[in-house]
């Protein structure tokens, strides 16, 4: 299927019949937990994950003493796909969460100056936590969508007596910016968008892009074995930008 997959992009084609610059039809739904303070589910065709967000007081770290605390996890379970092993994070769950968070993070897409308790000691933390569910090509720019979406309809809990008070509720998390994660593809001198598994795999590079509002770019990741000219650089990024655009009235 692999080498299918070289000679058809190679003509100009896709295995599912797609554009070079055409998504998978997007699903997502909101409130998907009911233990989470958010979460939101995304399927991108068939790739599909859950993200969960959590509220927990916490200590900041020791260079924001006057920020709350973000930490993103990703759990890929063996029943989502033959290639997932059971046990402790692999490389690649690693590194999704890392690219998600980055994104996040860079963006300042959440005001975390707004979530300290008591200033250098006490803090809310957000503990982002994605599950996939069905692996089927693409979950970088499924897991920031998801992640992103569940945040935005995240809400901070009370606090009585120093404890957490679940179900009740003081405000909504102040999240400020909303990025968007496009990954764009390179196999020889063709950029795909949202590919499969079985392009995934025969991949030369790449370029994971998260994209503000307007049009900045917060966060890079480039993945694969060959290197990108600056030239196919700028294309890859003028392909990310378009696409956000699009993706980002689909959570507006």
């Amino acid at each position: 299927m692999e080498e299918y997959a070289i000679e058809l992009i190679e003509r100009g084609k896709r295995i599912d019949g797609r554009n070079f610059d055409e998504f998978r039809k997007i699903e997502i739904k909101t409130n998907v937990a009911g233990k989470a303070e958010g979460s939101a589910m995304v399927k991108l065709g068939e790739t599909e994950l859950i993200a969960g967000v959590k509220m927990e007081i916490a200590k900041p770290f020791e260079d924001t003493p006057n920020e709350g605390v973000l930490i993103v996890n990703a759990e890929f379970s063996p029943l989502a796909s033959p290639d997932f092993e059971s046990g402790p994070p692999s490389e690649n769950a690693i590194e999704l969460a890392r690219i998600v968070d980055r994104g996040i993070r860079e963006s300042k897409a959440i005001k975390m100056d707004e979530l300290v308790i008591e200033a250098g000691e006490k803090v809310w933390g957000i503990f982002i936590d994605i599950h996939v569910i069905n692996h089927k090509g693409n979950l970088i720019d499924a897991a920031a969508l998801a992640a992103i979406t569940a945040l935005s309809n995240t809400r901070v809990p009370k606090i009585v007596d120093e404890k957490v008070v679940r179900k009740d509720f003081e405000r909504k998390l102040p999240v400020e910016h909303q990025p968007i994660t496009v990954s764009v593809c390179r196999l020889g001198n063709k950029y795909i968008l949202d590919p499969l598994l079985e392009e995934e795999n025969v991949l030369d590079a790449k370029l994971s892009v998260a994209i503000m509002e307007d049009n900045r770019i917060c966060a890079l990741q480039k993945q694969g074995n060959k290197g990108l000219e600056f030239d196919e650089i700028e294309t890859m990024i003028d392909l990310a930008m378009e696409k956000s655009k699009e993706i980002r009235k689909l959570i507006s």
